[in-house]
C-alpha cells in the first residue's frame, strides 16, 4: 500500500519575489547592494548606467528602481522620469554623494519615494526597501479588491436576454468609455443606480470612487453643503471645515439620482461644477479643480420642467450629452423568468431557505401582471414569497393578493371608469403595502406631503 505524501500548499504557490533595478556606475557599490538585497529574497537586476538600465526597464517589470544619482551617461533623476513613463506605479530611491536640493526636489517630485546621502546605512536601506514593496503590494491587493467588487457590476449583473434590454445594453457599452455626461431616464425601479454602476465599473474610472446621491432623499437646507463642503464659520453651526461628497469623487463618477428634484438655485450650481470641474465650497471664495464625470438619473419628463421653468434648460443641455432610456418590466417580459431565477437564488441564500422554483402558475400569474413598480416591484415580491413559503415551491398563495387575478382597481382602469381622483385614492390604497412613503409619492408625480394629505382627506391610513 502507498502512502501519499502529505500536500504543502505553500511550496507549490508561484509567489515571484519582489524585483529590483539597481543601478549605479560603480561595481562595487551594484555588488555590495545585490549581495544585501538578494539576502532579503528580493530578485536583483543590475545597471552600469542610466542607458542599460532603461533597456532593462523596456524588457523587465520592475518593482523599485535604486539608482545612484550622478553618472557618466545620464542622471539617476532621468532614469526615474523614463522609469515613470514605463510604469507609472515603480517606487523609486535616489543615492548619491553629491545631495543638493535641486535634484532632491526633482526626484521627489518624480515619485522617488526616498532619497539617501553616501555613505548610507546598510540596515536603514533595508528598512526603507521592505516599507516600499509592503506599500506597493498594498496598493496592488486594493487595487485587485476594487477590480473584485467591480465584478457584481459587470454587464452580467443586469438580468435578461430581451430585445429591449439587449439594445440599451449595447448603448451602455459605447458610452462607458467616455467622458461625457450621461442622463438616465425611466420609471421608479427599473434599476437606473444599477445601470449607473455598470456604466462606472466598465469605464477607465473603475478603480476610482462612484459616489450615489439622491437628490430626493436630502433635505434642500443640507443639499447644498453636503455636495460642495463648507469653510468653518460659513454659517451657524459650521464650527469646523468640511469637504463635500463631489470631492470625494474625485477621478471617480457621481450619480446623481432624481436630480428634477434639485432646486434652480443649486442648478445653477451644479453647472458650474459641470462646466469647469471646480467645486467652490460654501462660504469660500476660493475653488478647487476637481476630475469628475456625472451620470444622472430622473423618472420626470425634464423636457417639460424646462417649459415650465422648472429645469434649468443650460443644465438639461449639459447632463444630457448621451441619454438612455431604461425599459420598463412590462415592456421586457421576456426577462420576468430569469430575474425570478436569480432573486430566488439571492434571497434563499440570505435567509438560509430552500426555495428553488415557482410553480408553473406562479410564474404565469408573474407573467400576466402588470408590474407598476418595474424591476424592484418584482424584486419585492420574491422576497416576501419566500420569506411566507413553507416549502422549496412558491404557489399562487404565497404571492400578493392583487396578483391573483385583476384587481376591481385594475380593471377599472383598463375599462377607463377613473377619474383622476379616484384613479389616485384607489393607487395608494392597492399599491401603498408594496412601496414606501417616497416609491408611492414618485409613482404619481406627487410630493410626499401631497401624498399625506390625500391619505388624510380620504381617510386612508398609512401603509406598512
Amino acid at each position: 500500500m502507498t502512502t501519499a505524501t502529505p500536500a504543502q500548499p505553500d511550496a507549490t504557490v508561484d509567489r515571484k519575489p519582489p524585483r529590483i533595478l539597481v543601478v549605479d556606475d560603480e561595481r562595487s557599490m551594484r555588488e555590495l547592494l545585490a549581495i544585501v538585497l538578494r539576502r532579503e529574497g528580493y530578485e536583483v537586476l543590475l545597471a552600469e548606467n542610466g542607458k542599460s538600465a532603461i533597456a532593462t526597464l523596456e524588457r523587465e517589470p520592475v518593482d523599485i528602481l535604486i539608482s545612484d544619482i550622478k553618472m557618466p551617461d545620464l542622471s539617476g533623476v532621468e532614469v526615474l522620469r523614463a522609469a515613470k513613463r514605463i510604469d507609472q506605479d515603480i517606487l523609486g530611491i535616489m543615492i548619491t554623494a553629491f545631495a543638493s536640493t535641486d535634484t532632491a526636489v526633482e526626484a521627489m517630485r518624480l515619485g522617488a519615494c526616498d532619497y539617501l546621502s553616501k555613505p548610507f546605512d546598510v540596515d536603514l536601506l533595508r528598512m526603507k526597501v521592505r516599507e516600499k514593496i509592503e506599500s506597493r503590494q498594498l496598493r496592488q491587493e486594493n487595487v485587485l479588491l476594487k477590480r473584485e467588487i467591480g465584478k457584481d457590476y459587470d454587464f452580467s449583473s443586469i438580468i435578461g436576454e430581451s430585445p429591449a434590454l439587449n439594445a440599451i445594453l449595447d448603448e451602455v457599452r459605447k458610452v462607458a468609455d467616455a467622458k461625457s455626461s450621461v442622463l438616465l431616464l425611466g420609471e421608479t425601479g427599473t434599476g437606473k443606480e444599477l445601470f449607473a454602476r455598470v456604466i462606472h465599473h466598465n469605464s477607465p474610472r473603475r478603480n476610482m470612487p462612484f459616489v450615489p446621491i439622491n437628490c430626493s432623499a436630502i433635505p434642500e437646507s443640507l443639499l447644498e453643503t453636503e455636495l460642495f463642503g463648507h469653510v468653518r464659520g460659513a454659517f451657524t453651526g459650521a464650527v469646523a471645515t468640511k469637504k463635500g461628497i463631489l470631492d470625494e469623487a474625485e477621478g471617480g463618477t457621481v450619480f446623481l439620482d432624481e436630480i428634477g428634484d434639485m432646486s434652480l438655485s443649486l442648478q445653477a450650481k451644479l453647472l458650474r461644477v459641470i462646466e469647469d470641474q471646480v467645486i467652490r465650497p460654501v462660504g469660500s471664495t476660493k475653488g478647487s479643480k476637481v476630475d469628475i464625470r456625472f451620470i444622472t438619473a430622473t423618472n420626470k419628463d425634464l423636457k417639460a420642467a424646462v417649459r415650465q421653468n422648472a429645469f434649468r434648460e443650460d443644465l438639461y443641455y449639459r447632463i444630457n450629452v448621451i441619454s438612455l432610456q431604461i425599459p420598463p418590466l412590462r415592456e421586457r417580459k421576456e426577462d420576468i423568468k430569469a430575474l425570478v431565477t436569480h432573486y430566488l437564488e439571492k434571497y434563499s441564500h440570505e435567509m438560509g431557505r430552500s426555495v428553488k422554483e415557482l410553480s408553473p402558475e406562479s410564474l404565469e400569474l408573474l407573467m400576466n401582471y402588470e408590474w407598476a413598480g418595474n424591476v424592484r416591484e418584482l424584486q419585492n415580491v420574491i422576497e416576501r414569497a419566500i420569506l411566507v413559503s413553507d416549502g422549496n415551491v412558491i404557489t399562487p398563495e404565497h404571492l400578493p393578493v392583487g396578483m391573483k387575478g385583476p384587481s376591481s382597481f385594475e380593471a377599472q382602469v383598463f375599462d377607463k371608469k377613473l377619474s383622476i381622483e379616484e384613479y389616485t385614492k384607489a393607487f395608494i390604497q392597492r399599491y401603498q403595502g408594496q412601496f414606501n412613503e417616497q416609491q408611492l409619492a414618485d409613482m404619481l408625480w406627487i410630493t410626499r406631503k401631497s401624498l399625506w394629505e390625500k391619505r388624510k382627506k380620504w381617510g386612508i391610513p398609512r401603509g406598512r
